[in-house]
């Protein structure tokens, strides 16, 4: 217990952990000892003897020098492979040490001990000088810990060395190539976005073993979201489609050889598209809690915000919550158009408004041009209340200056009136409802002051526009009129000239003009004296 204790809290790592690609190799384990030391391994005692008062000058920093931990690789094939523990220790020899003891404990495990002794001529021929001890019989796991006690013997109290020390985790290329618990195979993929599949390949799998597929949402674990895909050992091409509905950033591809406690890898094609948990908002319009609850792990910021102008969504107070896995939910919202909801992970920032479409509107303010002003109602599906304030806008100002305010209680569905009369001119209504937590904050400009200039405008354009209407079809009938005249003027002509040439070049109308040379009498007659007067006879 005391070993397993000093297992987990010790900071000491001597040697380097052996994670670096390209692991020593060995053929097999065994135990070495310096050059005219011969030294022979056997079990430790079962029950060992109790340690003995050490002579004068022996300590643990006189004793071992240079004591360090590494890790080996014995092989048997290529992907058959095994991790050693190497232990080389350096000890200042004395006639008192016949040799050293080799313990080590790992996580869950009894310690196990083996004895490397030294002949005595050897040991009295090397006595007082600096002599090495390596031993690496000692099979350790990727990722394991382990703790080493080296003691000598005969076993003298209080001299001692311990250290900790890791083995290589599966990180190694050099593992994951040889050792078969590190072993995984390497995935690659095409996405095909319209049919929303993935195509995944398999290479470096495991041999003469089958390799499963499937597509699983990553958190802790990986959870998965259908059947799997069992690639046969048999088959030449190692490829399989996999199906998916939603490119989520947590949805990843996971492969694992067909063994018991096989290690899995994961890859994940759409990790980036944080765009994409930004859905599934939604609303309960008889409690009025909004909620959004992360499709994936995700560590963000969700605020309620109101869209203004250009697109700016400005956070309300005290409405903001930190999210990572669970569901997070607003009480008493207010669902109007322009409350929405802004995500913020990292530098990004995305927004999402799920009251644009009117449905869950719960009230309005209509307003209606009548007498010269505007006739401004509050009209509400529930019964609400609101703060209804008065308030001027400067010109190339967005601010609006309240100078008074109101407060309305609204009956469902039961539009109330407000009284504007003798308001000031340009004026705007800035409405909030007040029997919620969040809310929009709605600006309502009037325009009553420019209802003479729009109705003079009006009466001019219609009296334009009736003018029109005289003139234009006068001077159509007036134009017409002319051309008939003319044509007229114009057939009479012809016809007169005509009718004087079938009549002799004269014409039946009297002529005063004495200039005439036609005028002559149509018949020859003798005149007849009757008693002295001259009477022309009488034409027949």
């Amino acid at each position: 217990m005391i070993l397993w204790l000093l297992l987990l809290m010790s900071p000491c790592c001597l040697a380097v952990n052996g994670a670096a690609a390209g692991l020593g190799r060995i053929e097999r384990c065994d135990t070495r000892c310096s050059q005219g030391l011969h030294c022979k391994t056997k079990p430790d005692y079962l029950f060992p003897p109790p340690c003995q008062t050490p002579a004068d000058g022996l300590s643990t920093s006189s004793v071992f020098h240079n004591v360090s931990l590494s890790t080996v690789m014995s092989c048997e094939g290529r992907q058959k492979c095994s991790l050693h523990l190497r232990i080389k220790t350096g000890l200042h020899l004395a006639e008192s040490i016949h040799g050293v003891s080799i313990c080590t404990v790992t996580t869950g495990m009894m310690s196990t001990c083996r004895v490397v002794s030294f002949t005595r001529a050897s040991r009295q021929r090397m006595s007082g000088l600096q002599v090495v001890v390596e031993n690496d019989c000692t099979v350790v796991s990727p990722g394991q810990k382990v703790m080493v006690t080296v003691k000598t013997v005969l076993s003298y109290c209080g001299i001692a060395w311990t250290g900790t020390y890791e083995a290589p985790d599966c990180i190694s290329e050099d593992l994951q190539r040889h050792v078969p618990e590190c072993i995984t195979g390497r995935l690659s993929y095409d996405v095909n976005p319209q049919r929303k599949e993935l195509s995944v390949s398999v290479a470096d799998m495991l041999e003469d073993h089958d390799y499963h597929l499937r597509l699983c949402h990553k958190d802790f674990i990986c959870i998965g979201t259908g059947a799997n895909t069992v690639i046969k050992k048999e088959e030449l091409v190692k490829s399989a489609t996999l199906p998916y509905s939603r490119p989520l950033p947590c949805l990843c591809i996971e492969g694992w050889s067909a063994v018991m406690d096989a290690p899995r890898v994961q890859v994940c094609p759409f990790k980036e598209r944080l765009e994409e948990l930004w859905f599934g908002i939604t609303f309960d319009p008889l409690e009025g809690t909004l909620s959004w609850e992360p499709a994936c792990p995700v560590t963000a910021v969700v605020a309620l915000c109101q869209e203004g102008e250009g697109g700016v969504c400005v956070d309300l107070p005290n409405a903001a919550q930190n999210v990572s896995r669970e569901k997070i939910a607003f009480t008493k919202v207010d669902p109007h158009p322009r409350l929405c909801m802004k995500f913020t992970a990292g530098s990004q920032s995305w927004t999402r408004c799920p009251f644009t479409d009117a449905r869950f509107q719960a009230w309005e303010v209509v307003a209606t041009g009548r007498q010269g002003h505007e006739d401004v109602k509050m009209l509400s599906q529930i019964a609400a209340e609101f703060s209804v304030g008065l308030c001027e806008r400067s010109k190339g100002s967005a601010v609006c200056q309240i100078t008074e305010t109101h407060t309305i209680h609204a009956e469902k569905n039961k539009a109330v009136g407000l009284n504007l009369t003798g308001k000031l001119c340009d004026s705007c209504l800035q409405v909030k409802r007040l029997d919620v937590k969040f809310a929009a904050t709605v600006v309502h400009c009037l325009q009553q002051c420019n209802q003479s200039s729009h109705l003079k405008h009006a009466i001019s354009s219609q009296s334009t526009w009736s003018w029109t209407w005289v003139v234009l079809p006068a001077g159509v009938l007036l134009s017409a009129v002319i051309i008939v005249t003319v044509v007229l003027h114009i057939l009479l002509t012809v016809y007169r000239r005509r009718k004087q040439k079938r009549n002799g070049g004269c014409a039946f109308e009297r002529q005063t003009d004495p200039a005439f040379e036609c005028v002559a009498p149509a018949l020859q007659t003798k005149p007849v004296v009757h008693g002295g007067v001259l009477v022309p006879d009488s034409p027949q």
